[in-house]
């Protein structure tokens, strides 16, 4: 009787850690047995200002996506690595634009869908971007003379 009881206990201590370790890894979006739910485009603006690493994608308002990565590339250009939802396909003729929540709120990125049949695979890059809007050079300029 008390080797039957230890048993079950062994098994159900064991079930539930198998059921933890499958639930970790697929909230965890590791490829081990799901392939991955999101794919990377990367978009290249001349001025990010603002943005952050972690900053949500947005298309209309909607977030499917974050800015997993920036850097600056050799010709001088903000390189920002979007991960996207999977079941969100950009059209080749979209465009990035870096956008502000409010007046001073934080920074993310804005998809504008267009309307091709052909869409971004992973690693693809957006050149058709709008970049960040200098809240603080538009105020200088107005305040001391500079706009014409």
């Amino acid at each position: 009787m008390k080797n039957s009881m230890e048993f079950l206990v062994g098994i159900f201590m064991i079930a539930g850690f198998a059921a933890f370790g499958y639930l970790a890894l697929q909230l965890g979006e590791v490829s081990l047995f799901s392939s991955s739910k999101n794919y990377t485009v990367i978009a290249q603006f001349d001025n990010i200002a603002g943005v952050k690493k972690g900053a949500s994608v947005q298309v209309a308002g909607v977030i499917v996506g974050t800015a997993s990565k920036i850097w600056l590339d050799e010709d001088g250009l903000a390189n920002v690595a979007l991960e996207i939802d999977k079941d969100v396909q950009v059209a080749i003729d979209s465009m990035a634009s870096v956008k502000s929540q409010g007046l001073i709120g934080d920074k993310f990125i804005a998809l504008s869908l267009g309307g091709d049949d052909e869409y971004f695979k992973e690693g693809d890059v957006i050149t058709d971007t709008e970049s960040s809007l200098d809240i603080e050079s538009l105020i200088s300029k107005f305040a001391f003379g500079g706009v014409k």
